[in-house]
């Protein structure tokens, strides 16, 4: 079924809400439909967002598709006649979806943990309670799956990091943190792409180029990677 029909769109952007499992679906703009999980942030959910990305991008008026942390974007090639309709064929679509594993790589990343460049490991310790040998522990001892790629080009979203460590993002960024940066933000792990302001908090250094535009496949982890952080050095 072709999901666009005839009708005005319709204004204010209409949001359908995130109940008894029901997609949460909002207009953005008037082409792009945000498709969000409802329930946990967890493996089944993003997966299942993985099998909806896969459904939809054979769809012939999809322009693109964009995944992100158990949300996905659907931009269509033209703006629809009749949107409420658009958003009924994604719930229909969501409701079929069972969920896929993506077959990704194993990545290992080598870690100095502490050091110059853990600027945010004293504030983490302080949150929450643990040295900063049990911080750094707790994190290289993670096994970590790539939910999504956003925010900079080649950036990892990681899930799986152990609560014990969870840390909110700052308020006010670090304002020139080093690309490398291996970071923490809320219940996510990364590594930095870029030199520059992050609110994410820093605890230590990754040497391994996370991105590199004039390589064949310019960013080192995609969709479905499974991630471990290698202790090299821990200067504490």
């Amino acid at each position: 079924m072709n999901i666009l029909q005839a009708e005005p769109f319709p204004s204010p952007p209409a949001i359908v809400p995130d109940t008894e499992g029901v997609a949460k679906i909002s207009f953005i703009g008037t082409r792009a439909f945000l498709i969000e999980a409802p329930g946990a942030f967890d493996l089944p959910n993003q997966r299942r967002i993985w099998a909806l990305s896969l459904a939809l991008k054979t769809r012939k008026e999809v322009a693109e598709i964009v995944p992100g942390m158990t949300n996905l974007l659907v931009i269509l090639k033209e703006t629809p006649d009749m949107p409420d309709a658009v958003v009924r064929a994604l719930q229909e679509e969501w409701r079929r979806a069972r969920g896929v594993d993506l077959a990704g790589r194993d990545i290992e990343i080598a870690v100095t943990y502490g050091g110059e460049h853990a600027s945010d490991l004293p504030a983490l310790c302080d949150r929450s309670g643990l040295s900063d040998r049990e911080v750094v522990r707790i994190h290289y001892e993670g096994t970590y799956r790539v939910f999504a790629l956003g925010s900079a080009p080649g950036f990892g979203y990681l899930h799986g990091l152990d609560p014990r460590i969870h840390m909110p993002r700052k308020t006010v960024p670090s304002l020139n943190m080093a690309r490398g940066c291996v970071t923490i933000g809320g219940m996510q792990t990364g590594v930095a792409v870029l030199t520059g302001p992050n609110g994410w908090n820093s605890i230590g250094f990754a040497e391994l180029q996370m991105f590199d535009p004039m390589a064949a496949t310019p960013a080192v982890m995609a969709p479905g990677d499974t991630v471990r952080f290698r202790p090299e050095r821990i200067e504490l």
